[in-house]
C-alpha cells in the first residue's frame, strides 16, 4: 500500500508522462458548451475516456443528450464500437451527470506496469472522441 504522498506522487508522474509521451493539446473543457467537457480518467482499477454533460439545468442537459444519442450509431459504428451511454451517471461526490464513456478495466495508475498500454489508450480514444466531436460539432452545438 501507498502513503498518501506516495500516491499522489504517482499520479503526478504518469500524466506528466503521459503529456511528454503523447503530447497533444486536447480539447477537454473548451468545447464551447457550458457543462460539457471531455475527461481523463485513471484510478486504481480502470481507466477511462469520457464526455461528461454537467448542467445541473435538467432541460439543458436533456437537450444536449438528446443530440448526442441521435449520432450514438455514428458514434459506435465509425469511432468507437464499445462506448458506454448513461443519461443518469451517479459522480463519487453524489452529484449527477449525463456520460457517454468507453474503459479499459485491469489496469492501475499505481502499476507502472500497465502505464504503457494505458496511455495508449487513452490517447486513442480520446483522438476517436474528439475527432466524433469536431466532425459533429454543428449538429451538437449549433
Amino acid at each position: 500500500m501507498f502513503s498518501r504522498e506516495e500516491a499522489k506522487k504517482l499520479r503526478q508522474d504518469f500524466w506528466i508522462s503521459f503529456g511528454k509521451s503523447f503530447p497533444r493539446k486536447w480539447i477537454l473543457h473548451r468545447t464551447r458548451i457550458k457543462d460539457f467537457a471531455f475527461k481523463f480518467h485513471f484510478e486504481a482499477k480502470q481507466a477511462m475516456v469520457s464526455m461528461d454533460l454537467e448542467s445541473q439545468d435538467l432541460e439543458k442537459r436533456i437537450e444536449l443528450w438528446e443530440k448526442i444519442v441521435a449520432l450514438r450509431t455514428i458514434l459506435e459504428t465509425e469511432y468507437l464500437p464499445n462506448i458506454q451511454f448513461n443519461d443518469s451517471y451517479i459522480l463519487s461526490n453524489g452529484k449527477e451527470i449525463s456520460r457517454i464513456w468507453v474503459n479499459m478495466p485491469n489496469v492501475s495508475i499505481y502499476n507502472k506496469n500497465t502505464w504503457q498500454e494505458t496511455m495508449e489508450f487513452l490517447w486513442n480514444n480520446m483522438d476517436k472522441l474528439e475527432a466524433f466531436y469536431m466532425e459533429y460539432e454543428d449538429i451538437i452545438n449549433p
